[in-house]
């Protein structure tokens, strides 16, 4: 069961295979939705500073019943924190919304700020700043595993040039359709491990028909296809909802896509356009 199956990161931390996304869902109603996900099996919450609702997160993890080590918790240093300083005191803020002694993964959300996402300037003096607070976290055991979202071959690379602790994670837009080859071959050869939000594309999977013939021919959903396409590339997956039935549809991946059609998934034209999704950078950036 995929519940119960885990990458192993670079520092031999375990992170399990399949995480609950939990953007877009409030402060409030994602504490039910944490319970839901623990009850059904997940152990993998994935939050950020920018989705408002850390807090809520803690909360769903203190009424869920569970360990606190049974359980692997990640949030996001904001896109905006550029700074040694700001960065000290947003880590802080994230233990103390979270109520938590420790976070399992925290990594920059972004190489650069949201509103400066598609200009040309890369931050890199900003995101050194931001990763020797993070490492410094996490020599001090706040933090079990460091790494990066959004991040290119360059932004690693300028870490990489500095750093003490590499990054142990980056995670990045991957979907059916969307499929950085290069980015994540860089990664994977790198022992980063890719995490990939947005597993349906954002919902834009769901309109492509020769998607669902695919899936139609394993017997499965859409959104269970595209969950088990990103296992097969050896990458995880964080879908979002606060649905429960969906949460367990979701975790329903004990099947195989061929060779065949792992290649055709891997070649299917890219989304050019995420309709209203679009005004978000990290979409709008994917426009062909």
């Amino acid at each position: 069961m995929i519940l119960e199956e885990k990458f192993t990161l670079s520092n031999g931390v375990e992170i399990p295979k399949l995480g609950l996304g939990t953007w877009f869902i409030n402060d409030k109603d994602v504490v039910e939705a944490v319970e839901a996900a623990t009850r059904i099996g997940y152990r993998h919450i994935d939050t950020a500073q920018a989705y408002g609702n850390e807090h809520g997160v803690g909360e769903g993890i203190k009424a869920c019943g569970l360990k606190r080590d049974e359980l692997f918790v990640t949030t996001k240093l904001a896109a905006e924190v550029k700074s040694y300083k700001e960065a000290v005191a947003s880590i802080e803020s994230s233990l103390k919304k979270l109520g938590l002694d420790y976070i399992d993964l925290m990594i920059i959300h972004s190489p650069k700020p949201w509103a400066k996402f598609l200009e040309s300037e890369r931050y890199f003096e900003g995101n050194r700043e931001a990763w020797r607070a993070l490492e410094e976290a996490y020599k001090a055991g706040k933090l079990r595993s460091i790494g990066v979202s959004n991040f290119e071959e360059r932004d690693i690379d300028n870490l990489l040039s500095s750093c003490s602790v590499k990054p142990m994670v980056n995670q990045i837009l991957a979907h059916i359709s969307n499929t950085p080859k290069e980015l994540i071959k860089y990664c994977q050869d790198k022992g980063i491990l890719v995490e990939a939000y947005s597993p349906f594309g954002h919902g834009e999977l769901f309109k492509n028909q020769e998607i669902k013939a695919i899936a139609y021919k394993y017997n499965v959903s859409l959104s269970q296809l595209a969950i088990r396409y990103c296992l097969q590339l050896d990458l995880l997956p964080l879908p979002k909802t606060a649905n429960p039935q969906h949460m367990k549809t979701n975790a329903e991946v004990d099947f195989n896509i061929s060779e065949e059609d792992m290649e055709l998934l891997k070649n299917m034209k890219q989304i050019g356009d995420y309709g209203e999704h679009s005004r978000f950078p990290v979409y709008a950036g994917k426009r062909n």
